[in-house]
């Protein structure tokens, strides 16, 4: 299925008036689809355009003679009644229903932007969107250390009220939804509802609405995201927050992109510093040194967003991080590991835990937890690693990545 059409040429023309919102009926949605997938209908003129003519349909109708009156050569290419159908019905198969910008409900953070995506498809509760929202992203290729953070702050922002919204891609993303899956969490897609990327987060993506959040995107059913998608949902996760919290990013990072767009819709940047030798910090380093927020707890985040959101728990004690693991994953005992260990090491299970490891040491426990690996297949590792001098160790049974 083609993609919306492009949104680029009319962004910048005015700052448009706000739309009014009502509740819409099927006809009434039928008639807004039609009218955002016709042919040059970005957002901003979108807009303008139930401004002008009061409503979805009276635009349609609309189109044709402005088009002429534009000395257009051919006329518009206007998406036909069937194909908006068809649409429609194939994101309800998906479990999925449409949210206008005109209709209540729809995010109020992203509605105030200058050209919001005039519909989004969601999976799950309707009113989780309309919650305070913080953003928590970070590198794919995480470290054990940025796992366990990624975690801590999305359980304390949860615990403090706030959705914790995120990309659900893998690495810092998944850490921060499933810490927020029994509070509230938000996963926004750069492909279509029915197209599960990562695959291996499947099991999120079904989590996520049945534990009552949501899954969002503005992309049509069946749509298979490209890389130039994912820059645009990445200005839906920061629109949606009321602040983007950073934790690893290197220096090439989509999460970068996200913080950019963040601060040039007035919302609050948040990172966390990393080790300046490790890669996976140097982003978020850089966002620093340019004036994001550093932060190293969740109270640091509340302090920033209290006034703004008129919370008052300023102060709140970290919670305790469980050990998150996939549904698939298991944990063996450290008793007795010596008859679980292979005889030789796996390929898989040593190139894991070095990308889990960074300059900053840590413990054993959280290999586990960030590789999903058992404890047998860690120590392995990490004695292949030592004898191939890869690794430092440290007193209290701690370990690092040699740099």
């Amino acid at each position: 299925m083609p993609p919306p059409p492009d949104t680029g040429s009319d962004r910048d023309l005015f700052t448009p008036a706000p739309l009014p919102v009502a509740a819409l009926d099927d006809r009434g949605r039928l008639a807004c689809l039609r009218l955002i997938r016709s042919e040059n209908v970005g957002p901003v003129t979108f807009r303008q355009l139930i401004n002008r003519y009061g409503g979805a349909q009276a635009a349609l109708d609309a189109l044709p003679d402005l088009a002429r009156r534009s000395g257009r050569a051919r006329p518009l290419t206007i998406c036909s009644l069937t194909n908006a159908e068809r649409e429609l019905a194939a994101a309800t198969a998906a479990g999925a229903q449409p949210l206008f910008t005109i209709e209540p409900g729809y995010p109020h953070a992203l509605a105030q932007l200058e050209a919001p995506p005039p519909l989004l498809y969601v999976r799950g509760r309707l009113d989780t969107l309309s919650a305070d929202m913080v953003a928590v992203i970070g590198s794919r290729q995480c470290s054990a250390a940025g796992l366990t953070m990624a975690q801590t702050l999305a359980a304390g922002l949860g615990a403090a009220g706030f959705i914790v919204a995120s990309g659900l891609a893998r690495g810092i993303d998944g850490a921060a939804h499933r810490a927020a899956l029994s509070t509230g969490t938000v996963g926004v897609l750069a492909g279509g509802i029915d197209h599960v990327y990562p695959p291996e987060n499947r099991d999120l993506f079904e989590a996520i609405p049945a534990s009552g959040g949501a899954i969002v995107t503005e992309m049509p059913p069946g749509y298979e995201p490209r890389a130039q998608d994912f820059p645009r949902r990445n200005r839906i996760i920061s629109g949606i927050a009321r602040g983007v919290v950073v934790v690893e990013a290197n220096h090439r990072s989509g999460s970068l992109i996200t913080a950019r767009l963040a601060g040039e819709q007035g919302r609050e940047v948040f990172a966390v510093p990393g080790h300046p030798l490790d890669p996976r910090a140097e982003g978020t380093n850089r966002l620093i040194k340019e004036g994001a927020t550093l932060i190293t707890c969740v109270a640091d985040v509340l302090d920033e967003l209290g006034p703004i959101t008129g919370r008052r728990a300023l102060h709140v004690a970290e919670p305790s991080t469980p050990a998150l693991l996939p549904p698939h994953a298991t944990q063996r005992p450290a008793a007795n590991l010596a008859a679980n260990a292979p005889n030789g090491g796996d390929d898989r299970a040593r190139d894991a835990v070095l990308s889990a490891l960074g300059p900053a040491p840590v413990g054993v426990d959280l290999l586990i937890r960030a590789t999903s690996l058992t404890s047998a297949e860690v120590l392995v590792a990490l004695l292949e690693l030592d004898l191939a001098g890869a690794i430092e160790r440290h007193p209290g049974q701690l370990v690092s990545r040699r740099v």
